[in-house]
């Protein structure tokens, strides 16, 4: 056997797959346990408690100067962090930065980033830091035997397992963090509140997490804008431990002009303002003329947009940047933690505050204990040292005489080792006479104070009266009135295309061969334009530029565009076969343009129609949409548009048959056939000798034209009565020569 085969043989085999799913397993929770989620007890991840706890072990508490971050950092690599300086620098410059951390642990001396950027922080050799005033809360304990202490990663010195924290703070500062198939997202909240609640829960352990929100509102930023999300999806996220929460920029008018104090948590004012100029340069925006930022130091946030008319609806221009820009921002809520059990759990509020408390209790437990200890080893030795000043002449006999007068005190006197040792090593000085008296009453003050420990130890209630009382005091020096108000609003809605772009009257065009352009204006005479060789007029129809342009087919299909985007009457435009998909056989016949809810009447040649809203015809569909069902050998006629005063349909066979009927007659449909306008023998249309070839709609005062090729007759209301029947009669015919009608129209003034 070679020594190679020989080596192999000494190793313990595994298959691959064991040792891959093991290997990934020990890192993930190792994420999990030791970078990405917070523990309740402290709210902190290890690497921020660290560096909280080597700075205090550094004596860089918040009344010492400043010391070099780069002194910290280095601290907390090398004794108990072994990890990228970096990333260490990025963590503590989060816990200063007052716009990231609700209540910030550090307090920094130099450029710890701003609400623009926050990474543009300087490198650590520059900046100075120190621990915050709140910091106190976690590590004010530290020294009282209430938590257990851990080894380095060396073994060298010893470390904190978690802090001996006064108040809920994984609450407090909220935290953020992706493990391994799992992550946490907790907001902030206010101090005060939160305390509040956990009180409530002492007072009332049965308490449910709706009465716990009386107390804990919703999550407290450090920004002052608004939480819009509604109540009822706050108390959901506090009952279940996830979902989220929608923050609004606050704005108010000055002027004339949008002045936008206070932006959602973590977005910066630059972005917001290139968002907007984006829509600005893309003319998504043509009711704003100007953006300017006027932050400075007395107002950190002041961004004003400036309206290009006082005729612009403010609300609604905001309504769509909340839409559409980071001035409204959704903020995920995963209550994932790690318990007081050891394991990551999403608690709901109840839960966590119960856990947390019971973290709390134990602590203080700890400390009392600990403390009570203390005050019993002491009054041991005060009580040998009283023995000794009441024997003082013997006491100081035996130490000149004996060479081990230790034994012999504690034999002569009663004494344990320890207070014979304490005995020896009294100083001179402390020999006076008024000495006695300071012993005295430090064992009455002893006394008292042990008696009140075991009262509290040995009491659940006097326990939580005491667990009470501290958090109140903690509330009232570091809490604060809450910043992020609670305000329901509706949900923003962008503003439509047709609604951004600037209203101005345009004539769209349609040729026979169905080719299309937007000329400027109401006033231009169509048939007077240029077309390509073989083509001529066909079809025009009067809107604005923000409206949509309808285009009907031989075969009743409607199809839409916006207006702006058609090519300009200057060229001779483009075919609609190119931007849609026409029936094979079908052609372009009709173009229509107006408000959505302008009422039109489409009938086939036929004579069945109905009354429709144009915005019916609407379709983002390249195929278009079926709309007037139109049988075979028949076509759609030329639509007749509906004005409010309109009362009267008037239409007409191209054998010179007129029908004027109420309009109210006709049915108001989405789609379809319709009903019989007027009668036309089924033989004559089977046989294609008669059509129905246009129709108007007119109201009081109005007039008709009749024409008959290049002739026209002028008729108005008396006119007309002669040809009032009810609708889908046959109709009177017409004067002898105007019995080939080829079209009906408005008269115009």
């Amino acid at each position: 056997m070679s020594d190679l085969t020989q080596s192999f043989t000494d190793h313990e085999q595994i298959p691959l797959k064991d040792y891959a799913e093991r290997a990934y397993l020990d890192y993930s929770m190792y994420v999990v346990l030791d970078r990405a989620l917070p523990h309740i007890g402290d709210g902190l991840k290890p690497v921020q408690r660290r560096i909280v706890y080597a700075m205090s072990e550094l004596g860089l508490s918040a009344a010492s100067k400043h010391k070099k971050s780069a002194r910290t950092v280095g601290d907390v690599l090398g004794k108990f962090h072994p990890h990228g300086d970096s990333a260490c620098y990025e963590a503590m410059v989060l816990m200063a930065q007052p716009f990231s951390y609700r209540y910030p642990l550090i307090d920094g001396q130099g450029n710890f980033g701003s609400p623009d950027d926050p990474k543009s922080f300087a490198a650590m050799r520059y900046t100075e830091s120190r621990l915050a005033p709140y910091a106190k809360l976690l590590l004010r304990e530290l020294g009282m035997g209430t938590v257990a202490f851990q080894p380095n990663f060396d073994g060298t010195l010893k470390e904190p397992v978690l802090l001996p924290s006064r108040v809920p703070n994984v609450l407090l500062n909220g935290s953020t963090g992706i493990a391994v198939g799992m992550a946490t997202d907790i907001p902030p909240h206010n101090l005060r509140e939160v305390v509040s609640a956990a009180i409530r829960l002492l007072d009332e352990p049965k308490a449910t997490v709706p009465e716990l929100c009386e107390h804990v509102q919703g999550p407290d930023f450090p920004t002052e804008a608004e939480i819009i999300t509604p109540r009822a999806d706050l108390l959901k996220i506090y009952e279940t431990g996830h979902g989220s929460v929608k923050m609004r920029a606050i704005w108010e008018k000055e002027d004339g002009e949008i002045v936008i104090t206070a932006l959602p948590h973590q977005v910066s004012p630059a972005k917001i303002l290139e968002q907007i100029a984006a829509q600005m340069r893309s003319k998504k925006l043509p009711m704003v003329e100007d953006l300017r930022d006027e932050s400075d130091h007395e107002n950190p946030t002041r961004l004003v947009i400036v309206p290009r008319s006082n005729r612009v609806d403010t609300d609604q221009v905001m309504n769509h940047l909340f839409a559409t820009t980071d001035l409204e921002r959704n903020y995920r809520v995963n209550l994932n933690i790690i318990g007081i059990n050891g394991k990551p759990q999403v608690l709901d509020l109840r839960s966590l505050l119960k856990q947390w408390l019971k973290f709390r209790t134990d602590t203080v437990t700890r400390r009392l204990e600990f403390r009570l200890d203390q005050v019993v080893d002491r009054l041991h030795i005060l009580e040998g040292l009283m023995i000794a000043y009441l024997n003082i002449d013997e006491v100081i006999q035996i130490i000149r005489s004996e060479d081990e007068p230790k034994p012999v005190l504690m034999e002569r006197f009663g004494i344990t080792a320890t207070q014979a040792e304490a005995i020896l090593e009294l100083k001179l000085r402390n020999l006076a006479k008024l000495e006695e008296m300071k012993i005295r009453g430090e064992q009455d003050k002893l006394d008292a104070e042990r008696e009140e420990l075991e009262k509290i130890l040995g009491s659940k209630a006097r326990m939580k009266t005491l667990i009470k009382k501290e958090l109140t005091e903690d509330a009232e020096q570091y809490g604060d009135a809450r910043r992020s108000r609670l305000v329901e609003r509706d949900a923003a809605q962008a503003l439509k295309e047709e609604d951004l772009l600037t209203s101005e009257p345009c004539t769209v065009v349609l040729s026979k061969a169905g080719w299309v352009r937007s000329a400027k204006g109401h006033d231009i005479d169509a048939s007077t334009l240029n077309y390509k060789a073989g083509d001529e007029y066909g079809h025009a129809a009067r809107g604005r530029s923000n409206q949509q342009a309808i285009f009907l087919d031989s075969v009743g299909r409607a199809y839409a565009l916006p207006a702006h985007t058609l090519p300009s009457a200057r060229s001779l435009g483009e075919p609609l076969t190119s931007r849609f998909n026409l029936a094979e056989g079908a052609r372009f016949l009709y173009a229509l343009a107006g408000a959505g809810e302008q009422r039109i009447v489409l009938a086939s040649s036929f004579g069945y129609g109905f009354v429709t809203q144009l915005e019916n015809l609407h379709s983002r569909m390249k195929a278009g949409k079926a709309m007037l069902t139109v049988r075979d050998g028949a076509e759609p006629v030329m639509p007749a548009y509906v004005s409010e005063q309109a009362e009267t349909v008037v239409c007409a066979t191209s054998e010179g048959h007129l029908l004027a009927f109420p309009l109210a007659e006709l049915p108001e449909l989405a789609k379809g056939k319709g009903n019989k306008l007027i009668q036309i023998p089924p033989a004559r249309l089977k046989a294609g000798e008669e059509r129905m070839v246009g129709m108007v709609v007119l109201g009081p005062g109005e007039e008709l034209l009749v024409w008959a090729g290049q002739r026209y007759l002028r008729m108005g209301q008396k006119d007309l009565e002669h040809y009032q029947a009810d609708r889908a009669k046959r109709g009177r015919k017409l004067p002898r020569g105007f019995q080939r009608v080829t079209m009906l129209e408005l008269a115009s003034d």
